[in-house]
């Protein structure tokens, strides 16, 4: 039975790490359709995000189950209920992939932002890249030098969101209304993409240590 029970935390594990590749993949493909106004890959990033929500909703019942018949304890539980939490996390950094390729289907074929803007969202979009990267060598490894990696490029992504709004609140800002909303709008799903990139951090150095203090 014990046998049993560590194959099935090791496909826990491995379900994460595929939802983790998936939602990699979709922010790259969602920041280039943003970016380059390309809404046949804007489309196909919102059509695949019902893959990361069906293999979230199979990790969840999976975890579940083994919640109820194998009555798991100590770090084995904490492994567990950390599943549960971090897929959360990746399925909702999916969504928010999937709503920055929305922004770039909608305004298709104009460019989601002005020209003048896109460098700091290029930016912002480098840094997201780099944490779901280090979130899945996070999951791979259980590594922890990859968390400070994941700090750093969440504080430099704070400071570009703030730019954003000083940008659009400055008199150079002569941009319509829903051009405003729009850059206002990716900023804000970009920065959240960090956020839940910290959060499944967190969560993963408390499993290794037991400690909940991570900088974001």
């Amino acid at each position: 039975m014990r046998k049993v029970f560590q194959a099935e935390l090791q496909q826990v594990g491995e379900e994460m790490v595929q939802i983790a590749t998936l939602v990699e993949e979709a922010l790259a493909n969602a920041s280039h359709s943003f970016l380059n106004a390309d809404v046949q890959e804007a489309e196909e990033v919102i059509s695949n995000d019902a893959r990361i929500d069906f293999l979230q909703n199979q990790l969840d019942e999976r975890s579940i189950d083994i919640l109820a018949l194998q009555s798991p304890v100590a770090s084995d539980l904490r492994m567990i209920v950390g599943a549960l939490r971090m897929s959360s996390s990746l399925e909702r950094m999916g969504d928010l992939a999937r709503h920055v390729a929305q922004i770039a289907r909608m305004r298709f074929p104009d460019h989601a932002v002005p020209a003048s803007i896109e460098p700091v969202f290029e930016e912002m979009i480098e840094h997201d890249k780099i944490i779901i990267a280090k979130v899945i060598e996070l999951l791979e490894t259980r590594n922890l030098e990859h968390v400070d990696a994941i700090s750093r490029s969440k504080v430099r992504i704070n400071e570009l969101h703030r730019k954003v709004f000083d940008i659009l609140a400055s008199d150079e800002w002569q941009e319509t209304a829903q051009v405003t909303v729009d850059a206002t709008l990716a900023s804000r799903y970009l920065e959240r993409f960090g956020d839940h990139g910290v959060s499944v951090a967190r969560k993963v150095t408390y499993l290794v240590t037991g400690d909940w203090n991570i900088s974001s």
